[in-house]
């Protein structure tokens, strides 16, 4: 799987990319990486991370399932995850353009929907792309107009009241799929009270949950009865497993690491928020 690196909150560089646009702008237009005017500063999207909201290809606009994602990282490369596979490209910034090339992508078969918008994705994130700051977020779009990609600023993400949705098992240090099938059944939140809450892929479970540094111990863990067979079961034993011992915890902007004393765990992606109602 791939991992994310640091992260700085998207807003900020939301806010500096208005600034630097409406500059473009009074200088008579925001320009190409080759066009730009003479010392024009970079897009500041160095080390900012987004929700991918939408892409468009050939006037084909696809909303994005939940979990698509995209980190532009400090040091020339882009990773991210589509709602299917994690990918991982090299980006170069230049004025206001983005040139995007060398694709990597991990190999997870996904349903028809998801592998059709990863297909879209990739071909939407590749090449030139000129940035324009949006109201709540960035667009990257080819010169001709013909690919783009709408981005949401995505704020870092709380250990306790953020719901946790488990996507892949860590092994030694060594990342895992789920098992096929139960992706996205096993979700955790660390709730104010204390408690540890959510389904480990079958069973409901809560146990209390003391947080100290950047360790978790857990008290005992309270399931329901279900009997479950499959992949979900399969998670489930792996999960509680790993829940056993002390634990370790990191965070890096909207993804958790656990791991227990042996290197087994498990990382989770913060769900979305959801939508505020309008009006």
């Amino acid at each position: 799987m791939l991992q994310t690196s640091r992260a700085l909150a998207a807003t900020t560089a939301v806010t500096a990319l208005v600034a630097l646009l409406a500059a473009c702008g009074a200088e008579g237009g925001t320009g190409s990486g080759a066009g730009a005017a003479p010392g024009a500063p970079d897009l500041p999207v160095a080390d900012s991370n987004w929700t991918i909201a939408a892409v468009t290809v050939d006037g084909t606009r696809s909303v994005a399932p939940p979990g698509a994602r995209l980190e532009i990282e400090g040091n020339g490369r882009a990773q991210g995850h589509s709602g299917c596979n994690g990918f991982g490209a090299d980006v170069a910034v230049k004025g206001d353009t983005l040139t995007v090339s060398t694709h990597e992508v991990t190999s997870i078969g996904c349903p028809g929907d998801r592998e059709r918008f990863e297909r879209t994705l990739l071909q939407a994130f590749s090449g030139e792309l000129k940035g324009k700051a949006v109201a709540k977020g960035l667009t990257l779009t080819s010169p001709d107009g013909r690919r783009s990609l709408e981005l949401t600023a995505e704020s870092a993400a709380p250990l306790v009241g953020t719901a946790w949705t488990v996507d892949a098992l860590l092994d030694g240090g060594t990342a895992a799929s789920l098992p096929a099938g139960s992706e996205g059944k096993a979700k955790l939140t660390f709730g104010k009270d204390g408690r540890l809450t959510g389904s480990l892929g079958c069973n409901r479970i809560t146990a209390p949950a003391e947080i100290s540094g950047k360790t978790i111990t857990l008290g005992a863990i309270g399931t329901t009865r279900m009997i479950c067979t499959g992949p979900e079961m399969d998670l489930e034993t792996k999960l509680y497993d790993a829940l056993d011992g002390p634990l370790t915890y990191e965070l890096d902007h909207r993804t958790l690491t656990i791991t227990d004393g042996d290197g087994q765990g498990f990382t989770a992606r913060a769900e979305p928020a959801p939508a505020k109602a309008e009006g």
